[in-house]
C-alpha cells in the first residue's frame, strides 16, 4: 500500500467537493477519518464514485439506493458503509 502524497490528498479532496452540502459533509468526514488509510484501489474507486451525479450519490450515501453497475465494487461498498457509519 502506497501512501498518498500531499498533492494526491489535495487532489482527492478537491474532487470530493460536491454541489450538495450534504454530500460534502459526509465525504469530508470520511476523508478526515480514513484518508491516510486509503489504498490506490480505494482512490481509484472514489474517483469513479465522484463521477456520479450529486442527487444519485446522496441517495446512496443515505442508504436510499444501492450501488449498481460499474459502481458496485467491493472497495466502494466498504467505503460507502464506512461513510454511513460516521
Amino acid at each position: 500500500m502506497t501512501k498518498l502524497t500531499e498533492l494526491e490528498r489535495a487532489r482527492l479532496r478537491w474532487r470530493a467537493r460536491r454541489g450538495l452540502l450534504e454530500n460534502d459533509l459526509i465525504i469530508t468526514r470520511f476523508l478526515d477519518r480514513y484518508e491516510h488509510d486509503l489504498t490506490d484501489e480505494d482512490v481509484s474507486a472514489l474517483t469513479l464514485l465522484f463521477e456520479m451525479g450529486d442527487n444519485e450519490l446522496l441517495e446512496i450515501l443515505l442508504g436510499k439506493a444501492g450501488l449498481q453497475g460499474q459502481y458496485d465494487v467491493v472497495p466502494l461498498r466498504r467505503m460507502i458503509k464506512q461513510m454511513q457509519e460516521l
